[in-house]
């Protein structure tokens, strides 16, 4: 019993011990960084995102359709936009896009689809667009009528 009490005794002190050294210090150049940061934030080095339209009116449908549409954009910037996420106001939305880096002058899309189903009336879904552009955070929306 002695003997476990100062094995443990003498585990704790190396652990805390360990954890009392400093940590290894690492070289970084700050030139290199400072030139990094600067090239990065420098906002005519930016996508821009463009949408043909942000608006999209269905009409009026029966419950139970579906309904899709296709949003194009341009890049209208000078470095590539990457969509890191889209997602919809409801779950009867359902949002794809363009994976793929959009090159400076090229086109993307996001396809919207919607299902009618248990969604009587009028509705208006809008869907979130967040990416790398200048215009960091960008909505579209679909909207019209459902009827029984």
């Amino acid at each position: 019993m002695k003997i476990k009490n100062i094995l443990m005794s003498c585990a704790a002190v190396a652990i805390l011990a360990a954890c009392n050294q400093p940590a290894q210090k690492k070289e970084t150049n700050t030139e290199e960084t400072a030139v990094d940061v600067n090239s990065s934030s420098d906002t005519g080095q930016l996508g821009t995102i463009e949408f043909e339209e942000t608006a999209y009116d269905f009409g009026t449908v029966k419950e139970g359709a579906i309904v899709d549409h296709v949003f194009k954009f341009k890049n209208s910037g000078d470095a590539p936009v990457i969509l890191s996420q889209v997602s919809a106001s409801c779950g009867c939305t359902t949002p794809d896009y363009t994976k793929e880096p959009v090159l400076p002058g090229k086109e993307g899309e996001i396809k919207v689809s919607f299902n009618s189903q248990g969604q009587v009336g009028q509705q208006q879904k809008i869907v979130t667009i967040s990416s790398n552009a200048s215009n960091k955070v960008t909505t579209v929306q679909i909207k019209g009528t459902v009827e029984k």
